[in-house]
C-alpha cells in the first residue's frame, strides 16, 4: 500500500526540475500562411534532415468510443501524407480502432519531435482508403509483414494451451501465422486482406508547438474555413494560441 505521493523526476538533474526549451522559436511569419500542409512538409523535412529524430514519422493515433467517449491511443507509423490527409494503414476487423472509428469518426494524430522541441497535432475525421489504394502500398511490404496482417485477429485475447505450462498465448498466434503461409504458399502476389488498409485522417484543425523558456510555449492553429474542394486544398484561419 502506498504511503506517500509518487512524483515523476523531470529531466537528469539532481533537483527534478523540468529542462528549459531553448532550441526555438516560431512566429507566425515561420509560417506558411494559407496550408498547414505545406508547413507540415516544411517540419516534417526539417526533422528527416536534423540527424536529431530517429523516427520522424512515428506518431500517436487517438480515437474514442461512442457513446461512452472512452479515448483509446496507440503508436503508429505515417504512411503517406497528400492535399488530402494523413494516411496510416492497420488492421480495420477486430482492432480497438475499428471499433471506435465505426461509432465515431474523429480521430486525432500527435507527432512529438523531442530534440527538436517540437510537435504537431491534428484533428480530423478519419475514412478508410479504397482496397486499391491499400493494395499499392501491401505490395511494398515484405511477405512476412503480409502474411502477418493475414494471421493476426489484433486485439483479440490469446489464451495459453491448456497443460502448457510454458505457453503464454503465444503459440495461438504461431499457429495462425503458420496457417497462413501454408495457405499463400507459391503464391508469389497476396492479396490485401479485406479486414487491413489504409485510413486516411482528413485534417479539420492542425497545430504547430514551439517550445520555449519558461512554459511560454509557441502554438498556431490552423482551423478549416470550408470543406476541401476537389483538390483538397480549402480556405484555414491562422491564429496563435496561449500556452
Amino acid at each position: 500500500m502506498l504511503t506517500t505521493r509518487l512524483v515523476a523526476p523531470a529531466g537528469k538533474e539532481a533537483h527534478g526540475q523540468a529542462e528549459q526549451f531553448t532550441k526555438g522559436v516560431l512566429t507566425r511569419s515561420d509560417l506558411d500562411p494559407t496550408s498547414p500542409i505545406r508547413q507540415f512538409h516544411k517540419w516534417f523535412a526539417a526533422a528527416q534532415r536534423s540527424g536529431l529524430v530517429a523516427h520522424p514519422e512515428t506518431c500517436c493515433l487517438s480515437t474514442a468510443s461512442l457513446p461512452s467517449g472512452r479515448v483509446s491511443s496507440r503508436m503508429v507509423y505515417l504512411k503517406e501524407l497528400d492535399v488530402q490527409g494523413f494516411v496510416i494503414y492497420s488492421n480495420f476487423g477486430t482492432s480497438k480502432k475499428a471499433h471506435d472509428i465505426a461509432t465515431n469518426p474523429w480521430a486525432s494524430l500527435t507527432f512529438w519531435w523531442e530534440d527538436l522541441e517540437r510537435q504537431v497535432r491534428v484533428e480530423g475525421q478519419a475514412s478508410r482508403l479504397t482496397r486499391e489504394e491499400s493494395q499499392k502500398y501491401f505490395e511494398t511490404r515484405v511477405r512476412g509483414s503480409q502474411i502477418g496482417a493475414w494471421s493476426s485477429r489484433q486485439s483479440q485475447v490469446l489464451n495459453p494451451t491448456e497443460g502448457d505450462e510454458e505457453d503464454d498465448g503465444r503459440r495461438i498466434l504461431d499457429g495462425w501465422v503458420e496457417e497462413t503461409e501454408r495457405r499463400f504458399e507459391g503464391d508469389k502476389n497476396i492479396l490485401v486482406p479485406d479486414f487491413w488498409g489504409g485510413l486516411r485522417i482528413i485534417p479539420e484543425s492542425m497545430e504547430f508547438w514551439q517550445g520555449r523558456q519558461n512554459r511560454l510555449h509557441d502554438r498556431f492553429v490552423y482551423d478549416r474555413k470550408q470543406q476541401p474542394a476537389e483538390d483538397g486544398l480549402g480556405e484555414w484561419t491562422l491564429k496563435r494560441l496561449s500556452p
